[in-house]
């Protein structure tokens, strides 16, 4: 088996056209195709019994997850977190928190629908921006009284990654960045935020090495010293890719 993970940034080259026009890769690799051409350097070899319709999630979503926990957050026992997005990392992030033992997990979420298998997951308390009073780090800091240990924001938004950043302690909290915000955008925020003592970060494939260790991860998978299984929402052929992006669109993963 052949697992082609995301870490590798590459330039905008195209393999392949369709009618005519070309087709872009993302990060040097192509899914949704039986059979593609990618760089040597963008291929690593996994154990021949890896279920692939699952362990295709270890090309981005446990690694950032579980690597923004263990590898650039560093989450201790006894703290506190939050995850601003309870999708796919978001939700690698909390199985994480929660193996480092942490014992407040606050998930931030604006669709509900995703909070009972958050809990389920790790999750502690669920928060809804839209039906606060207050912004969402003002809630979080009155909840833990000093704010969290650790913030993690796995969205995409400027205003999610000021948020989880005002979120943590002022003093020593830690705000780990794995959303991709839109090309241009700008992230602007009050020095002062950081001038006490927070520290910023940001994690691409949760600092794993890929060629390295992504075949370790699928291998501790197959010998079962981590479960991923939870993570896995719905299974769909191919002919229903459509199908799969629509319930992606509607959150209903």
């Amino acid at each position: 088996s052949i697992l082609s993970p995301t870490g590798l940034m590459l330039d905008g080259t195209s393999r392949f056209t369709c009618r005519g026009k070309k087709i872009y890769n993302i990060m040097g690799t192509s899914t949704f195709t039986e059979y593609t051409v990618v760089h040597e350097i963008a291929v690593a070899k996994i154990e021949a019994a890896a279920p692939m319709d699952t362990v295709c999630i270890m090309s981005c979503a446990v690694p950032t997850g579980f690597g923004a926990v263990f590898n650039t957050a560093q989450v201790t026992p006894g703290s506190s977190c939050v995850v601003f997005g309870l999708g796919g990392i978001g939700s690698a992030i909390v199985m994480a928190c929660k193996a480092s033992g942490a014992c407040r997990i606050i998930g931030v979420d604006i669709n509900e629908e995703k909070f009972p298998r958050a809990r389920a997951l790790g999750v502690t308390d669920c928060l809804n921006p839209n039906k606060l009073k207050k912004p969402v780090q003002e809630v979080v800091k009155e909840m833990t009284g000093v704010g969290v240990d650790f913030a993690f924001e796995a969205i995409g938004l400027i205003e999610t990654m000021v948020a989880a950043l005002k979120s943590c302690n002022r003093s020593y909290g830690v705000c780990v960045i794995m959303g991709v915000a839109p090309t241009g955008s700008q992230l602007s925020f009050d020095p002062l935020v950081l001038l006490p003592g927070r520290t910023l970060k940001s994690s691409v494939l949760g600092g794993y090495k890929t060629r390295d260790d992504i075949p370790k991860l699928v291998t501790d998978y197959v010998q079962k010293k981590i479960n991923i299984d939870p993570l896995i929402t719905h299974r769909l052929p191919f002919p229903k890719i459509n199908e799969g992006f629509r319930l992606l669109q509607e959150g209903k993963w």
